[in-house]
């Protein structure tokens, strides 16, 4: 019972540690595992460990497989809680690289590393395929924190996020198979059950998931289970469908549960947010644990085994050479900058899967008796240790060198997805602005999404907003609500972390009734709310550009809209494209130069007639004004 309580009292003061440093919480728990293990024995009275997984195969806090078990069982719920944060929205630039990323690069590791573990380490070339096909996986609850603590450009931080998810079942696929022709032999055997393997993995991995999935959606749907069961329901279902899927293919469940989250995750669900955030509690809790006991579960005579200068040599080429090599070639062709492909290269660390599966099959192995066993479990260890710590000390630092450090978030976000703000999106975005709606209301974000924009539906009261990898790069606040009280508190509680560039609200009703004193954030119209865009919307659902070559024609055509209640003068775009938004309190716009600027705004479009009538009379007001001087 003390064990139990003390690995997770440990684990939640480590990932409490790692908020604090903004560090991956991996790092503590691993240390932690290691000094609550094989170093304790160095200062325990008897030379015990003060916790002890698994003490000679059968006692223990776990004994005999049941460590294993638990292992796979927690796993699974991690990858389907990952599965879960992939939107299919996120990839639509960079899908082909995320496809190559998860083939040719796990074909690169899987070689590399292999080779590189054969020639240095003098493995044999089964244990050393072994090796590297436990090492292709990266790990996503490493490389999220990264993310979230450096701010990189969308795709980037889009094909770390989704190969860290995608490619784990794969590498768990590889590592299954190397452990099969390890276990069979060489030759024809081995070729006839690899085969059989692959495709009874694939077959019931995919349809097993993809099926569940469905199946799941349609009882939230039409709510068959209560609410407060929805969770641990949704919990129980994931167990089975591993479960089940693993008996009619081993290790297939891994994919299963993977797929499962990738497809609900992409389903328009009621409760999908509520049922991330349980997924995600629950899978702190798992890590936590986890970590804490399989680094537990080493011991000194494993880490003495890498205690020579061949660690070094195979740590060096796998993260310096090899990932480098299956990140510039399966990147080839694409639109990433070169410094992009370096981050990429640069962030490849290994996490949960790799070490759960390097215990089971490593200590499976050693049992067998199988030469070279004993260094499966140190050497996955030492490059999940390795890599977690190189990048999480030097991702901020390198992203600065490698040129992707955004210094100037340049993304939007928009709170409310109404018609109103939906239009605005899109015009946004169509002029190469990353846009973010946010809105409460379920109706109002599918739309948005089936308008092929960015959305989230989330309520802004909750706390844990600034933790969602979409926002990263969001530089401007905007809040077009119909509500003036959510308008200012999104104001109030977002402008440090979402506006540093700017924050705008709508001015209220009251505001404009009341000849108040306009707020410094006000937005667009000094003299619409949020109804009067509304309407202006619903009749006219266009944002159109009127051309200006000067300070004058800006002020002219600005006047002639506010005096016209169906014209909302929005923002001012100018030659270089740079959009600037037109706020309320400041009336008087500057810009280095106008020529070749255009007005934007909302409402009924201005004929070309009525425009040059304008600048006609513009034009003939500049004229009298000069005859005046001169006489």
């Amino acid at each position: 019972m003390l064990e139990l309580a003390g690995i997770i009292i440990l684990g939640i003061i480590a990932q409490w540690a790692a908020w604090r440093l903004k560090l991956p919480a991996i790092l503590p728990l691993l240390l932690i595992g290691l000094f609550v293990g094989p170093v304790s024995t160095l200062i325990s009275e008897d030379g015990s460990k003060w916790i002890e997984p698994i003490w000679n195969g059968t006692k223990g806090l776990f004994p005999g497989e049941s460590l294993y078990w638990f292992v796979s069982l927690a796993i699974s719920i991690i990858l389907f809680e990952g599965g879960l944060t992939l939107k299919r929205d996120e990839i639509r630039n960079v899908g082909p690289v995320i496809t190559k990323l998860i083939s040719i690069g796990s074909l690169v590791t899987f070689l590399g590393a292999g080779f590189a573990a054969y020639w240095i380490f003098g493995l044999s070339l089964q244990m050393s395929l072994l090796f590297s096909g436990l090492i292709i996986v990266t790990g996503p609850t490493v490389i999220s924190p990264i993310l979230r603590n450096v701010p990189v450009k969308r795709d980037i931080s889009a094909v770390l996020k989704w190969e860290g998810i995608l490619i784990d079942p794969i590498g768990a696929l590889v590592a299954v198979l190397m452990y099969e022709f390890i276990s069979v032999g060489e030759g024809a055997a081995f070729t006839k059950t690899a085969l059989i393997e692959f495709g009874k993995i694939v077959l019931f991995g995919g349809t097993f998931g993809f099926t569940f999935a469905h199946g799941l959606a349609l009882i939230i749907k039409k709510k068959l289970v209560p609410h407060y069961l929805m969770n641990v329901f949704t919990l129980a279902a994931v167990l089975g469908v591993f479960v089940m899927s693993d008996q009619f293919a081993h290790e297939s469940g891994l994919l299963a549960v993977v797929v499962m989250g990738m497809v609900l995750g992409n389903i328009n669900l009621p409760n999908l947010k509520e049922l991330l955030y349980f997924k995600e509690s629950l899978s702190v809790l798992l890590i936590s644990v986890l970590f804490i006991l399989l680094s537990a579960n080493m011991n000194l005579v494993d880490l003495e085994l890498l205690y020579r200068w061949e660690t070094l040599g195979l740590f060096l080429v796998v993260v310096f050479l090899v990932r480098p090599l299956g990140v510039f070639l399966s990147t080839a062709g694409s639109n990433l900058s070169t410094g992009a492909k370096l981050f990429i290269s640069w962030v490849g660390p290994r996490g949960i899967v790799a070490a759960g599966i390097a215990s089971l099959f490593g200590s499976k192995l050693l049992l067998k008796g199988e030469p070279g066993a004993e260094y499966i479990t140190p050497l996955v260890f030492m490059i999940v240790l390795g890599t977690v710590l190189l990048n999480a000390t030097t991702a901020r630092i390198f992203a600065k060198i490698a040129g992707v450090f955004l210094t100037k978030s340049e993304g939007i976000l928009i709170i409310g997805a109404s018609e109103m703000p939906r239009l605005i999106a899109k015009y946004l975005q169509k002029n190469g602005r990353h846009v973010v709606l946010m809105d409460s209301n379920i109706n109002n974000v599918r739309i948005a999404k089936e308008n092929g924009l960015t959305a989230l539906q989330a309520n802004i009261y909750a706390d844990n907003l600034t933790d969602d990898i979409e926002l990263s790069d969001i530089g401007y606040l905007m809040s077009l609500t119909g509500n003036s009280d959510i308008n200012k508190y999104a104001i109030n509680r977002f402008k440090k972390q979402f506006g540093e560039n700017g924050a705008y609200r709508l001015i209220s009703k009251g505001e404009i009734e009341n000849n108040a004193k306009l707020p410094n954030e006000g937005l667009f119209s000094a003299t619409d709310d949020f109804g009067n865009m509304a309407e202006v919307t619903s009749q006219y659902p266009l944002i159109n550009e009127v051309a200006i070559n000067s300070s004058k024609e800006y002020h002219t055509i600005s006047k002639l809209m506010e005096d016209d209640p169906e014209m909302i003068p929005l923002f001012v775009k100018e030659k270089d494209k740079t959009i600037d938004i037109i706020s309320s309190f400041v009336q008087d716009l500057e810009l280095k130069s106008f020529e070749g600027c255009h007005i934007v705004y909302l409402g009924k479009p201005l004929v070309d007639n009525a425009i040059n009538d304008l600048k006609t009379k513009l034009l003939q007001q500049e004229n009298q004004m000069l005859s005046d001087d001169k006489s």
